[in-house]
């Protein structure tokens, strides 16, 4: 029973260090990515929503539309905006349904997006500590046998896994962060300004 544990736990250690290599290039890429979009955002943040708001009192879903187009808005929301304009001939339960399911969309976009670093963040310090542990047996029988070479290996490998798990586990949970607080903003300013938006069709469609 022993040499079939020894042997399992042997057995997977390539696929660990495989996976720690695989988090680490996700935790690469999703910075990147991070980097991008925040500088995407470098000119939405300038939107001021009351201003936005008080604008958009007693207009035609045309203006409301040159006045969002205007704004600079990221190129999702001016998507949602222009598909929630085009719902103005509609009734009104269709286009209260239509907002729901167009908010409901967004949100669960973030939520994906959010889910990566996040899975990243769980699985580095698990798989990392799996890669400390893995090497220690054979080194530990090393120590035994007076092989400090293998042990010096063994211990090499061990610490090298756990940077690496922490180091992706950390930054992932820093990306993951700071979307959260972006995204959580989004979404709020994008229902405030949605159910604007509503008023206003629905005003000047009873008009």
């Amino acid at each position: 029973m022993t040499e079939i544990l020894h042997a399992i736990g042997q057995g997977l250690r390539y696929p660990c260090y495989i996976v720690l290599l695989l988090l680490m290039a996700v935790a690469v890429i999703e910075v990147g990515f991070v980097i991008y979009e925040a500088a995407q955002r470098a000119g939405s943040d300038k939107v001021n929503t009351v201003e936005l708001l008080h604008a958009m009192r007693s207009k035609t879903p045309d203006d409301i539309r040159a006045m969002l187009d205007d704004e600079p808005f990221l190129n999702r929301q001016k998507l949602v905006f222009s598909k929630l304009l085009n719902t103005a001939d509609l009734p009104e339960e269709t286009r209260l349904a239509a907002a729901k399911r167009m908010l409901e969309g967004e949100e669960d976009y973030y939520h994906r997006v959010v889910r990566i670093t996040d899975t990243v963040a769980k699985l580095g310090p698990m798989f990392g500590l799996l890669g400390t542990l893995i090497p220690l047996g054979p080194g530990i029988v090393a120590l035994g046998q007076g092989d400090t070479v293998t042990l010096s290996e063994s211990m090499n490998v061990a610490f090298d896994t756990t940077i690496a798990g922490v180091i992706s586990a950390a930054v992932a949970s820093v990306i993951s962060h700071i979307r959260k607080r972006w995204y959580n903003d989004d979404m709020v300013s994008l229902e405030t300004l949605m159910e604007a938006v509503l008023e206003e069709v629905t005003s000047d469609v009873e008009g």
